[in-house]
């Protein structure tokens, strides 16, 4: 699974954004497929995640704000980011997990993106 990320950009605090991830690879499907970010200067951190099956999660800090979906149709995942803040500011990253294990760890995703940068101004 090859996985390309875009969408990122420069917003005001209170905007929004929708970042993409496609992927390639047949595999897309039966994966569930992650977004993590990167502040500048702090560890890759957990997003959200959707299961092949369609359920969601979403991290405390951006519960409310944030919304994971998929489209089967187009291998895609998406981050729909509002309200955004100037803390959501980082390198945010797809990634893809085919076979078991937590998905709020990193360790677990096998296939990653290229990232792609959000910058929330105040």
């Amino acid at each position: 699974v090859q996985l390309q990320a875009s969408g990122g950009g420069l917003v005001q605090a209170g905007g929004s954004l929708r970042l993409s991830c496609v992927a390639s690879g047949r595999a897309f499907s039966s994966c569930t497929m992650g977004w993590f970010r990167q502040a500048p200067g702090k560890e890759r951190e957990f997003v959200a995640a959707v299961w092949s099956g369609g359920s969601t999660s979403t991290a405390d800090s951006v519960k409310g704000r944030f919304t994971i979906s998929r489209d089967y149709a187009k291998n895609t995942v998406y981050l729909q980011m509002r309200s955004l803040k100037p803390e959501d500011t980082a390198v945010y990253y797809c990634a893809a997990k085919p076979y078991s294990g937590s998905y709020l760890t990193e360790s677990s995703y096998r296939y990653w993106g290229q990232g792609t940068l959000v910058t929330v101004s105040s």
